[in-house]
């Protein structure tokens, strides 16, 4: 064997003639294959592995695309191969070009977050600051145009290079949508699944735009301020129990608490006088709930000397609804209007029931206010 023999040899065996990529980890996106001199034989063979996609870029520009498969690189199945400088010489010499691998596999579980807090506008509590976090799921939809827009030269891309650029866009976008929602300020906890869908669906234009595809997008939690949250717990219950009788149970709840804070032989003096201030609070509040329970029964406490005859409040029923409270004046002037007649239910405090205006001994002065009826001819 010459020495031009020993030549040729050598350099064939530096030219690539298989090339392939064995992904052994978890959160590689993108690698380039490392050759000689990028040098890539004629008739080389590349094999592309499901999970994979094969990208070639010529002088920063992007040449062809590989889907999984085996395949001979030549120009009959890489057309763009007879632009190539190497191929200058009958299409004999290797060929210069960069090679790169994209994972187009689902990568789950990445998080995202709230950086910094986000400023609603509620209408009952004003302005507000809620963060949120969670997680979502991509993969790389089209790999030359995240190569070209994304990767560049980088020689080995990873899913955490890509993460601080997905996840400030999801920020900005998921800060958009949670304005626009506009819902009370403790609704956006309880619609996670709800804004998840949305935001998916508003986010993913964005993420296509570079090549990425948007496939799972999670709101784990939508946190507030502590005194925020209590604030919305008493509103809450404001619109459940009555004001007054909730400001009563706070009092005797602090007088409770004074009792209970008690030291040596006056602060048992106090803690006693307390108990009863607040037993005497609690007995009123009693009262005065019993006394407006309901207008159906009605309950006398008999805790006042009942009112002048003439100044007994009388409540009556038109059309269903109660009225009143009237005195026996107002009473009778409406009776003689015709607004009310014998048979108009009236109640006053100390009835049991309600009545039949013509039933009610004291009011029997008011039948006598307009003529009877005609005798019959």
């Amino acid at each position: 064997m010459g020495i031009f023999d020993e030549i040729k040899k050598k350099l064939s065996h530096e030219f690539i003639d298989i090339i392939e990529w064995l992904d052994n980890s978890n959160d590689t996106i993108v690698h380039r294959f490392e050759r000689y001199q990028n040098e890539i034989k004629n008739d080389a063979k590349l094999i592309v592995r499901e999970g994979q996609v094969g990208v070639f870029i010529n002088e920063g520009q992007l040449a062809d695309v590989f889907m999984p498969g085996t395949y001979t690189l030549n120009t009959q199945n890489l057309p763009v191969l007879s632009t190539l400088k190497g191929w200058k010489y009958g299409f004999n010499s290797p060929f210069k070009a960069e090679v790169y691998f994209v994972s187009s596999r689902m990568f789950t579980d990445e998080k995202w977050g709230t950086k910094n807090p986000i400023t609603l506008n509620d209408d009952r509590f004003g302005f507000v600051e809620i963060r949120a976090f969670g997680t979502y799921a991509f993969k790389i939809k089209d790999a030359g145009k995240f190569i070209t827009d994304i990767v560049g030269t980088d020689s080995h891309f990873t899913n955490f290079e890509i993460n601080e650029h997905l996840k400030s866009l999801i920020s900005t976008r998921f800060t958009d949508t949670i304005g626009e929602a506009n819902l009370p300020i403790e609704l956006y906890a309880a619609n996670t699944t709800e804004l998840s869908e949305t935001c998916l669906e508003v986010m993913m234009p964005e993420f296509s735009s570079v090549g990425i595809s948007l496939e799972k997008f999670y709101i784990e939690n939508v946190s507030m301020p502590e005194e925020l949250k209590k604030e919305i717990f008493e509103y809450s219950r404001l619109n459940k129990i009555d004001l007054d009788k909730l400001t009563k149970f706070k009092a005797a709840k602090a007088m409770e608490v004074a009792a209970a804070n008690e030291s040596g032989a006056a602060g048992a003096g106090i803690g006693m006088g307390m108990g009863f201030a607040m037993a005497q609070q609690m007995g009123t509040l009693f009262n005065q709930q019993t006394q407006s329970t309901t207008t159906s029964q009605p309950v006398s406490t008999g805790s006042a000397p009942p009112p002048l005859p003439n100044q007994v409040p009388y409540f009556y029923a038109v059309n269903g609804q109660q009225t009143g409270p009237v005195n026996q004046q107002a009473l009778k002037n409406l009776f003689t209007n015709g607004t009310i007649n014998t048979d108009t239910l009236v109640w006053k405090q100390g009835m049991v029931n309600w009545a039949s205006l013509k039933s009610v001994p004291e009011l029997q002065n008011l039948l006598g206010s307009v003529p009877p009826p005609l005798p019959n001819n």
